[in-house]
């Protein structure tokens, strides 16, 4: 928790008072294997606002992966022109790869539907912009909770802080993973609808259906289109509800809901900015490399990196129990 609410303060400090020189003559790079708007361009912002510079991996295929190169062999050249690196993709563990094999900062901008850290960074920064506080509040989650990296990374930053409560709210197919509610011991429920508690919530945190990560597409048109919010929620919420998205949004909130002051997603994408530049200025001055417990049996994720490269196995103690090093799980 300390380390979080140190970002917090951080990106108040660098919203509140600029710092262009800050990481001038310094150079990150975005390594971004899926399609990225807000993060990316947030990472780019951020870089240059505090007066560095940036190069960026193509993602679309323009690049020696094409030519059968390793994940890990990209990175490691990407990691040798530049001092700090941003990278995303499909394959849970890359940015844990990533920080074992280079010797820079890395920074998780997303991995398949593991983790989105920052995001979380993000989310906090503005739950406590908006409601003062990141403890006692209660907080729904609807939509795809099973792959929504970002619902898994704030519901284990939330169970940091005393008093919080949450509802998972998604039709069976996407209910949010029994490992992640392993993790945690805050209080929750697990539910399918969400308006007989909707009296009751502080945050309202939408996302939408992510067609990309479903490997049956009859499984996806089961789901899609199932939790569409308009004005008409706010007739059965607290009047002081805010309710953020991670975005992009497809039809899960109606514009209509756009000019109140219960939306917060526009300035909730905004606040990306200041909270990575604190996390690039933050790591820039104190950068460690994680370490692992032992090598052991290989990890059964089909989409963890340690499958797609054959790294083998490596172990790490989470909480009392062994996990992959690579994508926690």
């Amino acid at each position: 928790m300390k380390d979080i609410l140190s970002i917090l303060d951080k990106a108040e400090e660098l919203e509140n008072n600029p710092k262009p020189c800050e990481l001038e003559n310094k150079i990150l790079s975005t390594v971004f294997f899926e399609p990225s708007t807000r993060t990316k361009l947030s990472f780019i912002s951020a870089m240059y606002r505090l007066g560095g510079k940036v190069i960026e991996l193509d993602g679309g295929g323009n690049n020696s992966l094409k030519k059968g190169e390793t994940i890990s062999d990209t990175l490691t050249m990407m990691g040798l022109y530049t001092d700090i690196m941003a990278i995303r993709s499909p394959h849970e563990g890359t940015a844990k790869r990533a920080s074992e094999i280079l010797d820079i900062p890395v920074i998780n901008a997303g991995d398949g539907a593991n983790q989105h850290p920052t995001q979380t960074l993000l989310d906090l920064y503005t739950i406590q912009k908006e409601k003062g506080r990141l403890d006692n509040l209660e907080i729904a989650f609807v939509g795809d909770l099973k792959y929504g990296r970002t619902v898994h990374s704030l519901a284990k930053a939330l169970d940091k802080f005393s008093g919080n409560k949450i509802y998972f709210i998604a039709p069976p197919e996407m209910q949010i993973p029994s490992y992640i509610l392993d993790s945690l011991s805050l209080e929750y429920e697990v539910l399918e609808d969400y308006e007989t508690v909707m009296k009751d919530m502080d945050i309202l945190y939408m996302t939408r259906i992510q067609e990309e990560r479903f490997d049956d597409a009859e499984d996806f048109k089961k789901c899609a289109g199932k939790y569409q919010i308009d004005k008409e929620i706010l007739k059965i919420s607290k009047p002081d509800l805010k309710i953020l998205h991670p975005l992009p949004r497809v039809g899960e909130i109606h514009t209509n809901l756009d000019s109140t002051p219960n939306a917060v997603y526009f300035s909730q994408a905004k606040n990306g900015v200041f909270v990575r530049q604190a996390i690039m200025s933050l790591l820039m001055k104190d950068h460690t490399k994680p370490v692992y417990d032992g090598v052991d049996k290989r990890c059964k994720n089909p989409k963890c990196i340690s499958q797609i490269e054959d790294l083998g196995g490596k172990w790490m103690d989470l909480k009392g129990k062994k996990v992959c090093f690579y994508c926690e799980k």
